[in-house]
């Protein structure tokens, strides 16, 4: 009898010993001295499909964080992916490393994020270790996104990407909030493609206009969304909070009509981070800087779904 309830134990122990293992690995993975990163994969799929996630706008870490802003959408997402089978790489921007690595402001380019993205997935291409890779771009790595998956990803998901060149955005974001401002904008925008620089800005707008992030923003602008996502021959997922305080839904309706066979979901009352918000404004934006949150519920099995049926 006694012999019998020791058998029971221990298989009842190895059942759980066996329950606790971890569903996926993460490991630190560095590219090249600007992509410093975290490849997160499944334990028991052999071959699973990839997703090299780039991030918004700012001087955002593999986690989605800023240093005044701590929310975990991207590690958060990448924990969930990996639960439903599917791998991915995320890593810092590069301009975090700017100090490190002795580069200026005025030394910046949009074109070094799509570089970034263009390397990850050479990278992964090569290893020929993942059924699929696709790119997800959030924000503004929606755009970073699209140009660095032409030709080379299985799939694009942009998740609030805006659907106009940016000065165009910015245009309407100072109408909006500085009306009296808004023809000054214009002007400055304007002398910056036609000379490639900006001197006669309002003081107000030095965030926007000071020499030293100029040519950031001229590089930026020189892409229009809704013209690159024409140039994607892979399938493409376009995602939006009806919730987002940052880009609106009609952004993604407008990169939809530049791209019909796109696949168009909006996730009721989901914000820029990735979360349902049924409050105010202020709730809205307390959650940016709330990592206990989970994930709008909708979010993932939408990602999944997409990926799985490529």
């Amino acid at each position: 009898m006694k012999t019998r309830s020791l058998i029971a134990f221990l298989f009842l122990l190895s059942t759980v010993v066996v329950a606790q293992q971890p569903a996926f690995t993460s490991e630190e993975l560095d590219l090249n001295k600007y992509i410093k990163g975290t490849l997160t994969f499944p334990n028991d799929v052999e071959k699973p499909p990839l997703v090299i996630l780039v991030q918004g706008s700012g001087p955002v870490d593999r986690n989605g964080n800023q240093s005044f802003m701590k929310n975990d959408a991207f590690k958060k997402l990448t924990t969930e992916l990996a639960e439903a089978g599917i791998a991915t790489y995320r890593f810092d921007k590069r301009i975090l490393q700017m100090r490190r690595l002795g580069i200026k402001e005025e030394d910046i380019r949009f074109d070094d994020f799509i570089t970034d993205v263009s390397t990850a997935l050479d990278h992964f291409k090569n290893a020929d270790a993942y059924k699929n890779i696709s790119v997800l771009g959030h924000s503004q790595g929606s755009l970073v996104g699209m140009i660095a998956a032409k030709d080379k990803a299985d799939a694009f998901i942009s998740i609030a990407g805006a659907a106009y060149p940016i000065d165009s955005i910015i245009v309407d974001q100072i109408a909006g909030q500085m009306p009296g401002l808004k023809e000054n904008v214009q002007q400055s925008f304007k002398d910056m493609r036609e000379t490639g620089s900006s001197r006669n800005y309002n003081p107000m707008l030095e965030m926007v206009f000071r020499p030293s992030v100029q040519p950031f923003i001229l590089s930026w602008m020189q892409y229009d969304p809704q013209k690159e996502i024409q140039e994607l021959d892979i399938p493409v997922l376009l995602i939006n909070g009806s919730n987002d305080l940052q880009v609106q839904e009609e952004q993604a309706e407008h990169l939809k009509k530049s791209k019909p066979e796109a696949e168009l979901v909006i996730l009721e009352k989901m914000n820029h981070v990735f979360r349902k918000i049924e409050g105010d404004d202020l709730e809205n934006s307390k959650s940016y800087n709330d990592a206990g949150l989970p994930l709008h519920p909708e979010l993932v099995p939408v990602i999944t779904n997409f990926i799985n049926s490529l």
